[in-house]
Order: C-alpha cells, then structure tokens, then sequence
C-alpha cells in the first residue's frame, strides 16, 4: 500500500482506518528501524492532518504543531503524540471545536496523548517558565493550518534559545545530572531506562538542543548511530511488552533480542551499552565545551580591558614531554609528534589523569589517527606510564573513557576488546567486565603502600577478570591471557609468574574464608600451596580487597576483610614455617566451658549474645572513635541430641538474624560428668532493627527442641510472604563435593537462591541423611547463598566418595523440589 493509498483508508474510515493501517504497519517484519518510524509518523500526520481539516473549513489563524518527540519523527510503537494547537487568539469557541475534534478521536483509539492549546505568545512565555517545553518546542514540526504561524513560532522560539543559551543551558546541563544521579548510567545497569538514564535518549536531545544554540557542538561521529540503535530496542520493547515503557527489564530482554534479531540478551545488552557509551562520551565532552565557552565569554570583557583589546592567547602549561595543559583540559604540545612517539598515548593518559584533568577531544583524535604501535615487548617508559595511569586514582577512569572512545584500548591490549561493555549478569556486580576492572585498578591505587611491588598489584587489577571474555573458568583463561599481556608490555619472568599466580587466584582468599574451615590445616596448607611465597600473598590480599570493593556493596565488609585477614595470617606462618605440620584442635574458652556446663546442669539450652569488633588498624583511624562492629557472636551449647542445627537455624530465621558463619562440635565434659554438650559458636547479624532479647531467643529455642514450635510452619508463612520479582526465574540450586577439602570431614558445598530458612532446610535435609555437621560457613552475596558444611559420619571420618555425592544428589533435590 503506498502512502496515497494509506492517507486514503485513513480519510474514508476515520478512526478505524488509520487503527487497521497502523497495526498493519507495526506487523510488517520486513519494514523496521528508521523506516518504520518515518512511515508511523508520516501515517499520524495524514490521520492527524484529516481530523484537522473534517468537516466545514477550520478556523482561520490555526495550526496542529507535532513537538517533541514527534516532532522529530521518532515514534515508537506505544510512543505519546506531543501536540500543540496553536491560534492567533481569534474565535476561542471554533479553536476549542476543532481540539475537541482532534482530541477524542486520538483518546477513542487509546492512544497516550499530551497536548495543549496556546497563541504564539503564550506558547513562549510557557516556554520562558519551564525548561522542558523549551525543549519540546525546539523540534516543532507544522502538520496541517496556517503554515505561517507555525513558522513564526519556530523562529521566535529558536531565536529565544539562542539569545538566552548563556543561563539555559547550566540549567539543562543541571536537569541532565539530576537525571542521571536517579537513574543512574545506561552503559552499565542490568535493566536500564533507555530514555532517562545517563547516556540515553534524554541526553542525545539534550546534545541537539546544545547544538541547536550554535553556542557549542557535540562530536559528531557515532552519534547518530547510536541514537538509532537505542529507538530501535526502544520499538522492540514497545513491541514485545505491548507498554509505552523505556525500562529494558531482565525478563523482557531475550524477547526483545529475538525481536531485533540478535544472539541473545547479552548481544543486546552489550549493544546498549556501546551507544550509551557514545552518548555518554559525547555529553561530557560537549558540557566541557559548553563550559569553556561560557568561562570565555566572562571573562572576555575584563581581559580586554586588561590588555587594550585583541584576542588573548591562552595560557599553555607543560606536564610532560609532548603533553601541555590549556584552558583546563590536555592537550598535545605544538613540537609533540605522535606519528614518532609510540608512547605518547600512554603519556598523554598518565599526565592527564595525574593531573586531574580530561584529555582533550581534538587529541585523542589527533594520537588515534597518527601514533604508531608500540614494539613488543613494550619499551620501559610505556610499562611505566601504564602503571602511573593505572595509579593515579578517581582520574583515570574519565581519561581511560576518552581513550576508549577512539579505540586506543584495544590497539594497545587486544584482548580488551573481549570484555569491553561486557554485562555482568549477577546483581552484586555495579559495573561491566571493563568498567569492573578499571574500578579495581582505582581502588588498588588506594592500597599500593600496602605492597612491595605496586606496579605488579595495578596491572592485577587492571586484568584479573579479562578472562571472561572466554568460555569456561574465567580465572583459568584470565591466567593464559595474564602471561601473554604481562610478557608483551615488558615484564620478565618472574613478574609474569607472579601475575598469572595473582590473576588465576583472584577469588582464592575470599572464596575459602567464607567458606572453608580456617581451623583445618588442609585449608590453610593448600592455600599457601597456591599462593607459593610471601611476597605474592601480600599482593593477592590487596588485590582481594581492591576486587571486592570494586564489584560493590555486598561483596567486602568488616566481617569479610576479618576473615581473609586471619587467612592471611595463617598463611603466612605456613609460608615462614612458623606452625606444626597439623596443629591440635582449638580447646574450649573459659565461657565456652562455662556454657557447656550450665547446660549439662539445666538440660536445656543456654547461651550468650556478645558484640564483635574491628579495631582499627595501625594506620587507620576511626571517624568515631569507636571500633566498627562486626555482627553478634552467639554461643550456644545444647545437651548433644539430633537435629540441633536446623532447630537453631530455624529459630534464628524466625528472628530475622542473618547468620555469617557457624561452627559446631560436641565437647566432653571431665569427669564426674562424663557428658557430652554441643557447642555452638555462630556469628549473626539482625536484617533490620536491633537484636532480639536473649531470654526470648532461648525460650524459643527450648519449644523447638521440644517440638511445641512450629519452626517448619512460621518459616512458610515468611516465605510465602518474602516478595519476589515478577518473571524473574532464580538459577536452579547446585550441591558439590569439594575434593581433598579437608582430611578430617567431607564438604559439601551448597549454592542457592537466599530465602529465609534457607540454613534451617539444609540443616534438615544433613540429619535426615544421617551425617554429623561439624562446621558450617555461610556466605551471602546478593541473592545468593553459598555455604559449606564440613560433615562427618557417625564415627567421626570422612563420608566414602560414593556415600558422599549421594548426600549431595539428596540435597540438591530437596532444595529443587
């Protein structure tokens, strides 16, 4: 059907028409993208066109005016029509006629409409009050009437943003960073908002606006690519969700890739976040100039006084050999050659960022179209330069974006270009693979004083997850890829060694200080074996530390830097030879044998509630002046008898304590007694509010030892009421073996979705199995739970492989089921 044909249907069959062609149009599999957006917009402007003309001759001194996003011809499929009746203020009842008569027609279809009626005037002073109609009528469009007052409008509002661009655009830049401290930024969240995050379509019109003002200009190349890019998913979302929505939510994501025709939901992710990218990069560098433009003009009048007119010559600073500062940014020196100098991209990079200061645009693009590759290996001076970008902090994130930008990364480090935009699909992580690793490198920085060798601890932390780019251990390809990108910039081989060891272990100290059993030496013993020496564990702990505040909230606390730190220790005495080969087992406290016998005594349980803390180290300070605390020791000791550890898991969930970790054993009591009392040694932390009483946590413990609490049914009604995201499918639960873990006690392993009562499940589901749990580590991290429980049989040893995976098998099917 051509367009004549189309504006012909819609004229005949009214309302109806235009609803069968536009369904049609929107059904059309070969017609998508760009194409599509033009012919809905050029079939409302016919319907639209028609409504306005119906019947007897409209109102003289009228137009219907598009604006906003319709007025730029974007409309999506659920997008709103933005319309404006303008008049020349002449008979007000056949004005309010004719918008009744284009008004109702678009609302009988269902249509989302935001519409106004104003003369000329009042359309410019509404325009002078508030930003966001400014903005709309900048991309005013004429559709059907007076074409002349719809010209005059246009010229009078593009004139008003021009003369008044000096206070307007702070004031659109500010709107731009409110908007994107509420949404946040587009090139790294899991389900973005693809109109109001930073780097979105918000920010791309904000950039024509800016443009619009003949004041500054964003950079051109990419840009309106990647606008494209994101109004198509946007038309995909619209199609596959049937909503007028902009936020690309998890469950949705596969549809609209299928939609689009990409792989899967991670092409279309990594898509997103290569044109937010490019919006982002060009908002900042066109705020910048904007900025300069402004500061320029201030000063302008005093500087001519100053020096009795001419152009003033602006100020150039040296900070490196080739690399000048000017007007606040870096920029190449007049003698500077990059086409001689192959290490000028990584100088420029390193003074900009020790400087604190962006790169300018017209450099970056100068260095990327001229500078040789470095010979491999690296010359010293491009090792050095790398370090000294990669140590300078906060800076070098912006200066490594600017690189980015102009594909300077990959040509330096190939293998960059595997994990660049990369998602992370696990809510703990913030950032992308590539974003996570430079946020390392900057939370490194803060710790080089910590290490011998900084530079070794930087480029870690620059590629310890560069394997994920590849299929399988992402730890394991990272260690390959470590070596041949340590060997190329320079390093020798003992540095390679190191590196490899640090990229391949990154996750080994916090993965078996939350989960393992520190007490046993087989923990410690295969750690050290791994790390190898003193000096690797040194960087490995810093480079822990720098991994896990990097990847954000939920992956380093007091309670996890207390662990790893007391790995550490334990390490490094193994490593010095300063322990026995298999030292005894830890005797009871005082208040743990104190415990054990008022238990004996009583018959029932009884315990204690005693805060941790973290005292500060010897160069830190407290803000307070108080030690942070830790959570809540809670020790425990029960007569010895089934069941004990799901009954306190359970109690202890219907109290709302998170529990960190768990540690139990049976402890003889001397004689006379001759008893045997469980000791519990757990540490415990409220989900919100403060801890409950202690006499209360041990009257419910007495009724669920008795049986009269009916933990099993309080735990259901909690979950059921636990809220859960809608669509969002959890991964199944997995339940292993971990091998030559420990010589005195099998482990299993459980990962799983956390849900209360989570512990109190398992904990059954051992003693229905018949296995002794002597220790228990418990480690959250987002939503999910991974715990380890060291079991034994009722003798005390190891379960028998075979007997082993069938508790695991048994496990993971009560947690499935």
């Amino acid at each position: 059907m051509t367009s004549t044909d189309t504006t012909k249907e819609t004229e005949d069959s009214g309302p109806g028409g235009y609803a069968a062609a536009r369904l049609r149009l929107l059904t059309e599999g070969a017609r998508s993208g760009p194409p599509r957006r033009t012919a809905l917009s050029g079939l409302t402007d016919d319907w639209l066109a028609g409504l306005f003309d119906a019947g007897a001759a409209g109102p003289r001194g009228v137009s219907l005016v598009a604006v906003g996003g319709y007025g730029r011809g974007e409309l999506s499929p659920r997008s709103d029509l933005d319309l404006l009746l303008l008049h020349d203020g002449g008979d007000p009842a056949a004005v309010a006629a004719l918008a009744d008569r284009i008004w109702y027609p678009v609302w009988d279809l269902g249509l989302a409409l935001d519409h106004s009626v104003r003369t000329p005037a009042e359309a410019r002073r509404t325009a002078a009050d508030d930003l966001k109609v400014q903005l709309g009528l900048l991309d005013a469009r004429h559709l059907a009437g007076d074409l002349g007052l719809t010209a005059g409008l246009r010229t009078a509002v593009l004139a008003d943003w021009r003369n008044q661009a000096p206070k307007r655009l702070p004031q659109l830049q500010e709107l731009c960073a409110e908007r994107a401290e509420r949404q946040g930024e587009l090139q790294y969240l899991l389900e973005p908002d693809l109109k109001e995050a930073r780097g979105g379509l918000r920010d791309a019109t904000a950039l024509r606006a800016v443009a619009a003002s003949w004041l500054a200009d964003a950079p051109r190349e990419g840009l309106a690519d990647a606008r494209r890019r994101l109004l198509d998913v946007r038309d995909a979302l619209h199609l596959a969700t049937g909503r007028a929505t902009d936020r690309l939510a998890l469950q949705e994501q596969d549809q609209v890739a299928a939609e689009l025709g990409l792989l899967d939901a991670d092409t279309l992710l990594r898509q997103v976040y290569e044109a937010a990218r490019v919006i982002s990069y060009a908002s900042d560098v066109t705020w910048r100039e904007v900025g300069r433009v402004l500061r320029s003009r201030a000063a302008r009048p005093r500087l001519r006084a100053l020096i009795g007119g001419g152009k003033p010559v602006p100020e150039r600073s040296p900070l490196a050999e080739g690399v000048v500062e000017q007007d606040g940014e870096v920029v190449l020196a007049r003698t500077a050659r990059p086409e001689r100098d192959p290490v000028l991209p990584l100088r420029a990079a390193a003074a900009a960022a020790q400087a604190g200061l962006p790169l300018s645009l017209h450099a970056v693009r100068r260095i990327a179209a001229a500078a040789r590759p470095l010979p491999t290996p690296w010359p010293a001076e491009a090792r050095e330069q790398l370090v000294t970008l990669l140590g300078s902090g906060r800076p070098t994130v912006e200066v490594w974006e600017a690189l980015e930008a102009e594909g300077l990364i990959t040509r330096l480090l190939p293998d960059w270009e595997r994990v660049r935009c990369r998602p992370q699909r696990n809510a703990v992580h913030l950032w992308t693979v590539d974003r996570h690793l430079i946020e390392t490198a900057v939370r490194a920085s803060e710790l080089t004083r910590r290490v011998h060798r900084p530079d070794l601890l930087l480029v870690a932390a620059l590629l310890h997850d560069i394997g994920k780019g590849w299929p399988g251990d992402h730890s394991a390809a990272g260690e390959i890829i470590a070596k041949d990108v340590a060997a190329r910039i320079g390093f020798d081989r003992d540095d390679v060694t190191v590196l490899a060891t640090l990229v391949r272990h990154h996750l080994l100290l916090v993965e078996t200080a939350t989960r393992r059993d520190l007490d046993d030496p087989a923990t410690v013993r295969s750690v050290a074996e791994a790390v190898g020496s003193q000096g690797t564990l040194e960087l490995l702990h810093a480079l822990t530390e720098a991994d896990a505040l990097a990847t954000g909230p939920a992956a380093w606390s007091s309670w996890r830097a207390s662990l790893v730190a007391d790995l550490v220790k334990r390490v490094s005495a193994v490593l010095s030879g300063d322990v026995p080969e298999d030292p005894e087992a830890t005797a009871p406290t005082a208040e743990q044998e104190r415990l054990a016998v008022e238990a004996f005594r009583t018959g029932g349980p009884v315990l204690a509630l005693r805060a941790q803390t973290d005292p500060p180290g010897e160069d830190e300070e407290e803000p307070s002046g108080e030690p942070e605390p830790l959570g809540v020791e809670l020790l425990i000791a029960v007569p010895d008898q089934p069941g004990v550890l799901p009954v306190v898991a359970g109690v202890l969930a219907v109290h709302r304590l998170t529990v960190r970790t768990a540690e139990l054993r049976a402890h003889d009591l001397p004689d006379p007694v001759d008893s045997s009392v469980l000791l519990l040694n757990w540490r415990v932390a409220a989900e919100y509010g403060s801890l409950p009483r202690a006499d209360r946590l041990r009257a419910d413990l007495v009724r669920a030892l008795d049986g009269s609490l009916d933990i099993a049914g309080r735990l259901a009604e909690r979950d059921a009421a636990y809220p859960r995201r809608r669509g969002v499918v959890a991964p199944p639960p997995r339940v292993t073996v971990a091998p030559a873990a420990s010589r005195h006690a099998t482990v299993i392993e459980v990962r799983a979705q956390d849900r209360p009562g989570l512990l109190h499940r398992i904990g059954r589901a051992l003693e229905e199995a018949e296995v002794r749990v002597r220790s228990a580590h418990v480690s959250t991290l987002g939503a999910n739970a991974v715990d380890a429980f060291y079991v034994t049989g009722h003798e005390g040893v190891p379960l028998p492989g075979e007997e082993a995976a069938a508790v695991a098998r048994r496990l993971e099917e009560m947690l499935r089921g």
